[in-house]
């Protein structure tokens, strides 16, 4: 039942299958808690990998280690496996890079602070609107002047010079107050403690370690550990944004290909929806309609589709949902919802089925021909061939110490960028002024100096502006690179 141009997820009346061609189309699975949808994605990550097409999913649980380790036979699997008719089915292994942005349980993975962008950074500090605008002010000036913000330190510095800065500031840009300026610098201090600044730095993540086949022509799969992550869900939800636009910056146009580039699966996608500025949904919206057309796929996972803002959800053609439960008037009303969105099947209630479905059983429908969704079908899922459930702490080393990009990103570089080019200046400041103080035997002479300097250090200001002028940045203020 494996085939090389679909991937095989169980069987209703008949084999259900999702077709590469339309699998850049993006996909959802919903179902409440412990229905099943964790194994849905590991069934799903196994068979894009089968057919060479790179993954990259977030483990909020652990689970999703066990993709790097062959499955241990059962009888249950087994049993699942005969009463399907899945006659192809076998324990298997699949190559697996695992990431962290802790670099504890994965290598480290990092971006800069002039790459994420004052959009995704107001949102990862839960700014307000006047914050959000003096943020936006500080990355403006670092990009006219062409200072280098590659971690959270440069940042402060940054907002520091904007501070003692304000009033030529405010008069060319807007107005700056020391309180928005505060704010942002309590809110880079929480951020710290959580941990965060072990995100911002070099060396950046390159995203073609993203998209790895192996010698055996299977996918890489990239799984992220994000079980400590998910205590700070801003900072995880605005993370799996900040890569999901990085992708779509950085990736060529390809079309229509007959297999995506990547399938990325955002868990936990209610996080990103959550409170989120209008702008922002926007921006979220444009992105996903399209990424596709770089060849990358996007699957939410989260509990129901009413998440999903409807013009997300429009775009999701391929659909896995699991067990809702409608105990509420506000529940049923979530379940009838649900199933409205799906292509109605003549033998059976769908939002009667949504409430009775079993601990891995499904509602699925799928594009086919010309992209029409099919009609639903009530589906045994498949058993995965990996192992289910977590790794041990020594299998995770080994397989760390022999990952493709073992010593790439593990050692931090701090090469000099905003912090060090404003404690300069100022130092130099701070000389100038010395010099220009008055003295009976050089005051002539320093202050010729003084004019001298200030004319070296507007010549340095306007270079740098023009530089910055050639600075692009994309479709959510993340700079793009190598421009």
């Amino acid at each position: 039942m494996l085939q090389n141009d679909r991937v095989y997820l169980g069987t209703s009346t008949q084999a259900e299958y999702l077709s590469l061609k339309y699998a850049n189309r993006h996909g959802l699975i919903t179902g409440a808690t412990g229905t099943g949808k964790t194994v849905s994605l590991q069934i799903l990550a196994e068979g894009f990998s089968r057919a060479g097409v790179p993954v990259f999913c977030a483990d909020v649980k652990g689970d999703l280690s066990g993709l790097a380790m062959k499955g241990e036979p059962k009888d249950f699997l087994a049993e699942r496996a005969e009463l399907i008719g899945f006659s192809d089915y076998e324990y298997d292994s699949f190559p697996t890079i695992f990431w962290d942005l802790f670099g504890r349980q994965g290598h480290p993975i990092r971006t800069t602070v002039s790459e994420m962008g004052p959009l995704l950074f107001s949102r990862m500090l839960d700014l307000n609107s006047t914050q959000e605008g003096v943020l936006n002010i500080a990355f403006k000036i670092a990009d006219d002047e062409g200072l280098l913000l590659l971690d959270l330190k440069d940042l402060r510095a940054l907002l520091i010079e904007v501070g003692n800065r304000s009033k030529e500031i405010s008069l060319t840009y807007g107005n700056v107050s020391s309180a928005s300026i505060g704010a942002i610098q309590r809110s880079l201090l929480v951020l710290e403690q959580q941990d965060g600044d072990l995100f911002f730095g070099e060396q950046a993540l390159d995203i073609k370690d993203l998209m790895r086949i192996d010698r055996d022509g299977r996918g890489v799969i990239s799984i992220l550990a994000a079980n400590e992550l998910m205590m700070s869900p801003q900072l995880y939800s605005t993370f799996l944004l900040w890569l999901l636009s990085e992708l779509f910056e950085e990736l060529p146009e390809v079309g229509n290909p007959d297999k995506p580039k990547l399938v990325f699966f955002f868990d936990e996608a209610h996080l990103l929806f959550n409170e989120a500025p209008k702008i922002l949904l926007r921006k979220v919206e444009q992105v996903v309609k399209l990424v596709r057309s770089k060849g990358v796929g996007v699957y939410f996972v989260t509990q129901n589709p009413a998440d999903m803002p409807e013009p997300v959800l429009a775009q999701l053609g391929n659909r896995v949902q699991h067990a809702l439960r409608a105990y509420t008037p506000r529940e049923q009303k979530a379940v009838r919802a649900a199933a409205e969105t799906f292509r109605p099947n003549p033998a059976f209630d769908t939002t009667e089925v949504i409430t009775q479905l079993g601990v891995g059983e499904a509602l699925v429908s799928t594009l086919e021909s010309k992209g029409v969704p099919s009609i639903v079908g009530k589906t045994m899922m498949r058993p995965p061939s990996s192992r289910m459930g977590p790794i041990s702490s020594a299998e995770r080393k080994k397989i760390m110490a022999n990952s493709p990009v073992y010593g790439i990103y593990d050692d931090i570089i701090d090469r000099q960028s905003a912090f060090e080019v404003l404690k300069q200046r100022a130092r130099e400041q701070s000389i100038t002024e010395q010099e220009a103080r008055p003295t009976p035997s050089n005051n002539r002479r320093s202050r010729r100096q003084s004019v001298t300097e200030t004319a070296v250090k507007q010549l340095a200001r306007t270079m740098a502006r023009q530089l910055g002028n050639n600075l692009v940045r994309g479709i959510l203020g993340s700079l793009r690179r190598g421009r």
